[in-house]
């Protein structure tokens, strides 16, 4: 009896091993996709890497870099918002260069002011003075002239009562304060003429190099702050209030390099999509006049239209992850730009990833 029931617990065992193995090996059912995957709708569609981007006459969206070095002093603008052409975007301190520019100033008003004196000679004062030494002089050589003739009568009529030593010097005080006087009166015709050609022409020169600095000084005092070069929208600020940038543009600590300090897209409705299509499909490119291309929306069944806008004839280097041009890569690609209107109901942005497919119509 006891066997018996030994048996019959084995066989259940065996059975229920079996029924779970077979369970449990079935394959389940897999679950169904979020979204299908991008059919091609062509009979020779080529299939591309795609971004959005802002709609552009030529290029793309633009990177604003600022054209001095500097620390951010103060954002001005926020992402997303719409912006006209000479907005000021953000400003680098400057608390260096408007001394500097301000110095420069005011030596250029220096200068002028110089320059006016110049122009303005002579000086009605000067002026006075210069025919007072004159008139000074013509008495002093009246002076010595009544002496010397005095002189000179008292030694004709008694050479005795005049010594030779006495006539000599009255004549030479004479001749002294004649000489005094020719001076006076060239020193008077100086200062009437006013101020040497020469002079005024070099000052001229002086006013015209640091009007030209203070100029210079002052367009460089612009350049600290960033303005905006179109109408457009803010897509991205890609620095911060007491950050460092420079041309190069601003330090980005996740990538490690520098980057576009600003980027600025069109405010169109529009948006544009560039794709990048493999050197080895080239060939397999339909005609340009033929040419059609669908776009789809990854994370969504959508499909959309595009419309070509322009091929890039230059074959470029295919820059991917850090979108830093020093980068090397192997793959080497063409550029192909289309166009296309965002559908409604559904939100897309420049720097989003699309697939697309290129075929003929």
């Amino acid at each position: 009896m006891l066997n018996r029931v030994l048996y019959s617990l084995v066989l259940l065992g065996v059975a229920g091993g079996l029924t779970s193995a077979y369970v449990y090996a079935k394959p389940p059912k897999p679950l169904p996709p979020v979204f299908n995957p991008a059919p091609n709708p062509y009979a020779k569609g080529i299939y591309a890497n795609g971004i959005i981007e802002s709609t552009q006459s030529h290029g793309e969206n633009v990177n604003v870099m600022p054209e001095v070095s500097g620390t951010v002093a103060e954002i001005l603008v926020a992402e997303g918002e719409q912006v006209h052409k000479g907005a000021p975007l953000l400003r680098i301190d400057d608390t260096i260069q408007r001394a500097t520019a301000a110095q420069q100033a005011a030596q250029a008003e220096a200068a002028h002011a110089v320059l006016q004196e110049l122009r303005a000679e002579p000086r009605r004062e000067n002026l006075e003075v210069t025919a007072a030494q004159v008139e000074l002089a013509q008495a002093n050589l009246r002076t010595a002239r009544d002496t010397y003739d005095k002189n000179e009568r008292s030694y004709e009529i008694e050479p005795r009562s005049v010594s030779k030593d006495a006539l000599d010097s009255a004549a030479n005080a004479a001749k002294v304060a004649k000489a005094n006087l020719d001076v006076a009166q060239r020193q008077y015709e100086l200062t009437k003429a006013g101020a040497w050609v020469y002079d005024v022409r070099n000052q001229e020169r002086q006013v015209e190099a640091l009007s030209k600095a203070a100029a210079a000084s002052a367009a460089l005092l612009g350049k600290y702050t960033l303005l905006a070069p179109f109408d457009g929208k803010v897509l991205l600020i890609g620095t911060s209030v007491g950050s460092y940038v420079s041309p190069q543009g601003g330090y980005d600590p996740y990538t490690q390099g520098f980057g576009p300090v600003v980027v600025l897209g069109t405010p169109e409705s529009s948006l544009s999509v560039r794709t990048y299509i493999d050197e080895i499909l080239i060939p397999k490119l339909p005609p340009i006049d033929k040419m059609k291309a669908t776009m789809f929306v990854r994370g969504t069944n959508l499909s959309v239209p595009l419309e070509l806008v322009r091929v890039q004839p230059y074959v470029s280097p295919k820059i991917e992850l850090s979108n830093e041009r020093l980068e090397k890569v192997d793959l080497r690609v063409l550029p192909i730009i289309f166009r296309f209107q965002p559908p409604p109901g559904l939100q897309l942005f420049p720097g989003e990833l699309v697939d697309v497919y290129v075929g003929e119509s």
